[in-house]
């Protein structure tokens, strides 16, 4: 079994102390990430849960000693200690909550391993409780809970905040002294004494806003506080906790100030002043101050990061990021930050200049706009025979994604279109399509009307002469069904052939031309319409071609009707189902025909096209459904229904997969999953490496779910293997205190004399071994300091008796 396809920006990952690490949090592990080259080198698993955050341990050990340690909590409600060089899990604490956020303030205040006694070590984390109140039984509260460390525990009766919310995040300041949530329309900070004990009381104060607070950030040396909301909105408080937080109750200055002495501050707030900037036009999530204070990042939904200087109010941009900024992580090296972005991207920054080094892709996350088409959309399909899945994002691209490799092959551009705002989206690319060969992909692109004018639909025709998927755009045709969008798209099993269906009661071939030899690459001069067909003036709404490609069958609403598509002529028709068909296919090469109908008589039948009638049907929901290509086997999705407890009395999951063969109602296996609403379900020719035993797998099953998390496992074996496989499948390379040669390649085998362990393509003597020393690629070359010592063993002379 094989799995990929987490999210890299679930929470804010963090940078190991050299700088050379990256800690991200993927579902129930943390992969660590060189930074250097963005691949992933290794990864800590032990958490059940969703991991929330990751804090690594500062370098407070002699000069020259890297520490790798950190601390990371989860939605299982369990706190971990890790050594991340190794690595391995050296301690974990039982919280019995959930935790979806966790500050440690008193890493940056830790002893030095030279001190005699350390004290107890304190975590504040924000949990989830159940409590019980007026009219609802069980209702869900967070709660900031104060945690010891040292002794693993939970300080009791120490609650700092509570609120219905069903997150609360926590800021904690780059020196420790302070922390702070968004509530509302305000801002709760705390001040954490620098000997804290489960007796210690933290001081407190809070400052209000006129609209929800999102995202707060607090000034690296000075008690300035900023925060931005809902609207765009910045806010700068200045002369933060002056009053509250100063021994005496007096201001740096030694004077108490009046109320009305504070501009821009409301009510008895403690600040000396409230100033507000404001270029955003959406909410504000990204706040930070740089390392030194002098500057202000911030970020939203425009994917923009904009830098303020914070004396003068002057503004740097990095535009044209193309997603929704979430998190800005800045590192111990200054000239090393990050930025997570919605589309599941990680683009490491040089500062202060900004400039993309490199970046860090996962697979693209569900798109939120899909859902603002006909209902027609299909976001999601699979090219079965290279193992890759192809994911619409939100910024008008095509992503083709290795499955077996649990990295991003290529990006398709499919609309020249700058990044906009979710609620500004005018154009959508709603379905895509690939050949069977992955050669050649159809996408739909629907332009909206604007007030009633410009509604537009484009079909598009991409040809690939590469397995890098470098898509070439052919032929491009609007509005291919008069007024009406394409309701699916089907490819010939053998042949440049098309067919597409339409709301508007028709069907169109499509035809590509001759194809042309020019300097060994293939190239398709255009794709012209061969053919149009409609039954009835119904509504067509699905599509398939059988395994030899002789027949298309096509569904009108309830009834299957049978072409010949070369000749365009009406076969036959089959049966009447109690819905609309939504979805048919040929069940690889057999003689039947698989349908799905959705609505309140939900149902999957099996036709028999030699009888001409239904063979077999259960009344079901079906969410996904999937052919194998050469044989009689589908698969297909169910969504269990709401009755069932969604988890609560199965084994797992709120969904089901069930094997099939086409002519026996009874399933052949089945498996239960999660996350099952929006999945998707295909079959994928077997990887030669896709079993540690060395056994070839011809067939997979690839379940991918709502959030883009996959599994393909082998459908037909009981047994199955566990895969683990990191972004790049690479080894783990270590870079932490290595130099020269041994800092760019890594370490190699150990070279011996002997002739067997030469790895030469000639015939070279074996007295002669130095000849071969310094052949071959720089990356397969020994480091230095085992080159001299061979070399220059192999100049000296032997002697077969000893010297006396």
């Amino acid at each position: 079994m094989i799995t990929g396809g987490r999210s890299l920006i679930s929470s804010s990952p963090a940078f190991s102390n050299d700088a050379k690490k990256l800690l991200v949090c993927t579902g129930n592990t943390i992969s660590i990430f060189s930074t250097s080259t963005g691949l992933q080198i290794a990864e800590l698993e032990g958490h059940k849960g969703l991991v929330t955050s990751v804090v690594v341990v500062p370098s407070t050990s002699p000069a020259g000693k890297i520490l790798c340690y950190c601390w990371t909590a989860s939605e299982d409600g369990t706190i971990k200690y890790w050594d991340f060089s190794v690595p391995e899990l050296i301690r974990s604490i039982d919280v019995q909550f959930p935790i979806h956020s966790m500050v440690i303030p008193g890493l940056s205040l830790q002893p030095t391993e030279s001190s005699e006694k350390a004290s107890d070590l304190f975590a504040y984390v924000s949990i989830r409780v159940l409590k019980e109140q007026q009219g609802e039984s069980n209702a869900s509260w967070c709660q900031i809970r104060k945690c010891n460390l040292t002794k693993s525990t939970l300080v009791g009766g120490v609650t700092l905040a509570e609120s219905q919310k069903n997150t609360l995040s926590i800021t904690l300041s780059s020196t420790g002294r302070y922390m702070g949530i968004c509530d509302k329309r305000k801002l709760r900070i705390w001040e954490i004494p620098a000997k804290d004990s489960d007796q210690a009381v933290l001081k407190k104060i809070r400052l209000h806003h006129t609209k929800a607070v999102s995202t707060l950030a607090f000034h690296p040396t000075d008690r300035i506080v900023a925060a931005g909301d809902v609207t765009g909105r910045i806010l700068i408080w200045r002369g933060v906790g002056d009053h509250s937080f100063s021994s005496g109750n007096k201001q740096r200055g030694g004077l108490m100030k009046d109320i009305e002495e504070k501009p821009g501050v409301r009510g008895e707030d403690d600040a000396d002043s409230c100033t507000t900037r404001h270029w955003h036009s959406a909410e504000v999530k990204v706040l930070f101050f740089s390392s030194d204070g002098a500057y202000l990042y911030s970020g939203g939904k425009e994917g923009v990061l904009v830098v303020w200087q914070l004396d003068t109010g002057k503004q740097k941009f990095l535009p044209r990021i193309g997603s929704p900024l979430l998190y800005f992580t800045i590192s111990s090296d200054p000239s090393l930050s990050s930025i997570s972005c919605a589309d599941n991207r990680i683009y490491l920054l040089k500062m202060p200049s900004m400039e993309v080094l490199r970046s860090i892709q996962g697979i693209k996350l569900r798109s939120t706009v899909l859902d603002m088409s006909d209902g027609s959309s299909e976001g999601i399909v699979f090219d079965s025979a290279a193992g890759l899945v192809a994911v619409c994002s939100e910024n008008y691209c095509i992503q083709f994604y290795s499955l077996f490799n649990d990295r991003e092959v290529s990006e398709v551009l499919v609309c020249e279109r700058s990044h906009q705002p979710a609620d500004e989206v005018t154009v959508i690319v709603d379905l895509v399509a690939l050949s069977p060969e992955g050669s050649i992909m159809i996408t739909v692109e629907t332009r909206f009307a604007e007030e009633g004018i410009g509604g537009l639909v484009s079909l598009k025709f991409w040809s690939c002469s590469s397995s890098n998927k470098d898509f070439s755009l052919s032929t491009v045709v609007y509005e291919p069904h008069r007024d009406s969008g394409i309701s699916s798209i089907a490819f010939h099993p053998l042949r440049h052939m098309a067919v597409t269906t339409s709301q508007g009661a028709d069907f169109k071939v499509w035809v590509g031309s001759q194809e042309m030899q020019q300097k060994d690459r293939m190239h398709h001069a255009g794709w012209t319409c061969h053919s149009v067909g409609s039954y009835k003036k119904k509504a067509m709404t699905a599509a398939a071609f059988s395994g030899d490609g002789s027949v298309l069958a096509v569904a009108a609403e309830r009834v299957i009707t049978l072409w010949d598509p070369e000749k365009n002529i009406l076969v036959a028709t089959v049966g009447d189902s109690l819905e609309p068909i939504s979805w048919l296919a040929f069940i690889g090469k057999s003689e039947y025909i698989v349908t799905t109908s959705q609505g309140s008589n939900a149902q999957v039948s099996v036709w028999s096209m030699s009888k001409l009638s239904v063979s077999w049907s259960y009344r079901l929901k079906i969410e996904a459904v999937t052919c194998a290509m050469d044989d009689s086997s589908f698969a297909i999705l169910v969504l269990l229904p709401k009755s069932v407890g969604y988890g609560a009395t199965t084994p797992a999951g709120d969904g089901v997969i069930l094997l099939f063969s086409a002519g026996d109602p009874v399933p052949v296996a089945s498996w239960f999953v999660r996350k099952a609403k929006g999945a998707s379900l295909a079959f994928v020719r077997g990887s030669p490496k896709s079993e540690d035993d060395g056994r070839s797998v011809q067939l997979l099953l690839a379940y991918l779910n709502v959030d883009h998390e996959y599994v393909l496992f082998d459908p037909f074996d009981s047994h199955t293997h566990i895969h683990k496989i990191s972004r790049g499948n690479l080894a783990d390379v270590e870079e932490t205190g290595k130099f020269g040669y041994a800092s760019i390649y890594g370490d190699l085998p150990e070279f011996g004399l002997e002739r067997k362990q030469v790895p030469s393509i000639t015939s070279v003597p074996s007295g002669r071994y130095w000849e071969t020393l310094f052949s071959g690629p720089s990356h397969n070359l020994p480091p230095l300091t085992k080159l001299c010592s061979t070399f220059l063993e192999s100049l000296l002379q032997k002697r077969s008796s000893a010297v006396e």
